[in-house]
């Protein structure tokens, strides 16, 4: 993330320019963060993994979205908008204009600029959220990818050897899926 506005701004206010605004933003409990546009390598995983998703989604009546589609996450005296790399909904929908806040999984594409704060802050976040049943985390620097897989027990963490079955949707993900015509 970058630096924040240096002025909190109220939700209302957030939603209201983030319609025009020219970059992505990410709302922090009050703060405003740009987003920093993806590489070559970033772009392609997102694609590859989109392309295994949308068949999976559409024949079971779920959406999957790439980067445009933020999810809420609120909780007492904190409320955060992000936008994942992916996000799969498979509950029905009711107000599509704002944002997302029943997920069933999300995909975020790790880079050196995001890493640090996909692995911490928005980690504990999504897995906040009651809807969710997996959290995929894919490198976009190294072939390498972990899921996060809600079991009755709690949490649990995979990683991914060869290939994933994606929760929500179980469907399985290969780490060829994810890397086909990506040079790392």
């Amino acid at each position: 993330m970058s630096d924040p506005v240096l002025r909190k701004i109220s939700e209302e206010e957030y939603l209201r320019t983030e319609e025009t605004s020219p970059v992505k933003r990410e709302y922090v409990d009050g703060f405003v963060y740009a987003q920093a546009g993806a590489s070559l390598p970033h772009n392609r995983i997102a694609t590859n993994i989109q392309a295994v998703l949308i068949p999976a989604t559409r024949s079971r009546g779920c959406w999957s979205y790439a980067s445009d589609m933020k999810v809420q996450v609120s909780s007492p005296g904190r409320l955060r908008y992000y936008y994942p790399d992916i996000v799969v909904i498979c509950e029905p929908h009711e107000d599509l204009r704002q944002a997302e806040t029943r997920p069933c999984l999300v995909v975020e594409i790790l880079s050196q600029s995001t890493r640090q704060v996909d692995l911490t802050y928005k980690a504990q976040d999504y897995l906040s959220l009651p809807s969710l049943q997996g959290y995929l985390l894919v490198d976009s620097e190294n072939r390498a990818a972990e899921l996060y897989k809600r079991l009755p027990q709690g949490w649990t963490v995979d990683i991914v050897q060869d290939e994933v079955t994606l929760p929500c949707l179980d469907i399985p993900l290969s780490l060829d899926d994810i890397y086909a015509g990506v040079t790392l």
